[in-house]
């Protein structure tokens, strides 16, 4: 495919990178310690460490894992906790003993925890005391040999610690604190002296983190992600973002979890190289708390899905805050809906720059430019060494303003699934492109737009409807504040069109108003037939809607 794309890059932004096979993240890191020494790091809950403290605490972390774990070079340790201090040092202590992360989400069930530990092989996890419960449900089944456990507020000292503990266990109702056998206190572990630990030499090819996929579509599998891949995102994310950067004076606004691919990489990893300093907001959930730390911070930079940020900018305080330095506000993980976008720069003066990207790509694949005039629905163009191909159904790639599978190569795209060469198989072309399940465009300009997923394009009566602009067009109805769209069978065992809204509160619009709405905005094949109220909708851990869910729903 001509690489139109590079027409559009913005200037000084070079159109490949270059890479050390040798960098790992782990001298990545190091080379941030040094640089901003005394900078502030991680902030969480009020408290603060600086890239000199965290360089201390995971070289503790990382000698106790050589020293009194039993655990070798290349064994996996699993990461089950919130954002939280811990994470960061966690993750960081755990490459420095030349380990491998398995990154799990908290709010996992006992099945969903038991498939990724025993899948990954696990030998030793660090885990928030709120999801220990879970974990004993099933340690057994694994081969989980170490447990490291830790209180919310573990590290914030005294008097913050056990305050902090005692309301995210009573007043927020989390789950209270269970007690494993042979569980390690955090606390304790951090104790070790770190110089009982030595340093390993680790190159771009060795495995950095096992980052299981969302399962948005089916069973997750674990995309093997190695340092090179890593460092060559967050290469490739610093150059993209270097004019819109000031270095050693960024204050991200880090509310996506870290055990997540995307704030793993843009958050943690890439403003760890900007020397930024990452404010840590472990329930986002909670809006009206998430705004209320928002306003203690002159913030310059913030990520999100379109869900965080339809949350924010729906609560009526959110315009109390003070977005005089907001600079960069990013999105991917989700289409980001034009309602959202228009209201979010109505209220903070920031366009929202959509990315694009995937577990298996590290994760970021493309980006609009950050001298972006407007929001435009688009992803952008791929980043400096990525090339895409649009191909369909045959391998074939499509013309300009065709729609085809989106199939990515770049320094950033996996080694393959974990364990699993069947699935790495079937996911790559023969020329060595990752197939991506997502159907795109792009135009003469290289700029390309994601359609829909593959697995979630409805066919009615022969003609193809994309879930994406179906729900695009129905939050942009002024009473609806949530929409998902699926395609299930008729009484004839056809395809037809059906969507989940969640209204605002009190609202009392109808299924007829909905449908005469769409009516205006859509050809008739794509209106839905189906209109179901919902309270919420389920999602992924970042915010991503289950449409996978839904469908199940609708099968019962």
């Amino acid at each position: 495919m001509d690489k139109s794309w590079l027409r559009s890059y913005p200037a000084g932004i070079p159109h490949t990178i270059e890479l050390d096979p040798e960098e790992s993240l782990v001298d990545l890191f190091a080379e941030a310690c040094e640089k901003y020494a005394d900078r502030p790091a991680f902030t969480n809950y009020g408290h603060t460490i600086s890239y000199t403290e965290l360089d201390d605490l995971s070289a503790r972390f990382a000698a106790w894992l050589q020293t009194e774990t039993g655990l070798d070079r290349g064994d996996r340790v699993a990461i089950m906790m919130p954002n939280l201090l811990q994470y960061p040092i966690t993750l960081f202590g755990v490459l420095r003993a030349g380990m491998v992360i398995v990154n799990v989400n908290p709010l996992y069930t006992a099945r969903e925890l038991e498939h990724q530990l025993i899948d990954s092989r696990a030998r030793a996890i660090v885990i928030a005391s709120t999801a220990a419960a879970t974990l004993a449900e099933i340690i057994d089944e694994t081969s989980v040999e170490q447990v490291v456990v830790t209180g919310i507020g573990d590290l914030l000292g005294f008097p913050r610690r056990p305050l902090v503990n005692f309301v995210v266990r009573y007043v927020k109702r989390m789950v209270p604190a269970y007690t494993l056998a042979n569980q390690t206190p955090i606390r304790e572990v951090l104790a070790t002296p770190a110089d009982r630990g030595q340093s390993v030499s680790l190159s771009a090819d060795d495995i950095a983190c096992l980052q299981y996929t969302g399962g948005t579509t089916g069973r997750s599998k674990g995309a093997t992600l190695t340092h090179g891949n890593l460092v060559a995102n967050v290469r490739q994310l610093g150059a993209w973002f270097d004019s819109r950067v000031d270095e050693g004076a960024e204050i991200m606004i880090t509310a996506l979890p870290l055990y997540h691919v995307y704030a793993l990489t843009c958050n943690c990893l890439t403003y760890l190289y900007f020397g930024a300093q990452n404010i840590l907001i472990t329930d986002p959930r909670d809006t009206a708390g998430f705004i209320a730390e928002l306003k203690k911070w002159k913030f310059t930079a913030i990520t999100g899905v379109n869900t965080l940020y339809q949350s924010l900018i729906n609560h009526p305080r959110f315009a109390e805050v003070d977005f005089s330095s907001l600079d960069l506000a990013s999105a991917g993980g989700m289409a980001v809906m034009d309602d959202t976008a228009q209201k979010w720069f109505k209220v903070t003066g920031t366009e929202i720059i959509e990315g694009y990207g995937l577990s298996e790509t590290s994760p970021v694949v493309t980006s609009n430019p950050v001298n972006i005039p407007g929001f435009s629905g688009s992803i952008g163009l791929p980043l400096p060494s990525t090339d895409i191909s649009l191909r369909d159904e045959n391998g074939k790639e499509v013309p300009v303003g065709e729609p085809g599978e989106l199939c990515v190569s770049g320094p950033q795209v996996m080694s393959g699934y974990w364990n699993d060469d069947a699935a790495t198989a079937a996911a790559m072309t023969p020329d060595g492109y990752l197939k991506t399940g997502d159907i795109a465009t792009v135009d003469e300009n290289g700029f390309f737009r994601i359609v829909d997923r593959k697995k979630d394009m409805i066919i009615v009566s022969g003609f193809n409807v994309y879930p994406n602009e179906v729900e695009n067009v129905v939050t942009m109805h002024p009473e609806i504040v949530e929409a998902a769209c699926i395609g299930v069978k008729n009484n004839a065992g056809r395809e037809i069109v059906k969507v989940f809204v969640v209204l605002r509160a009190g609202s009392s619009v109808t299924v007829d108003e909905i449908r005469d709405y769409c009516r205006e905005n859509l050809a008739a094949y794509k209106v839905p037939k189906l209109v179901e109220f919902r309270d919420t909708l389920p999602k992924t851990a970042v915010g991503k809607i289950l449409r996978r869910a839904l469908r199940e729903d609708a099968d019962e």
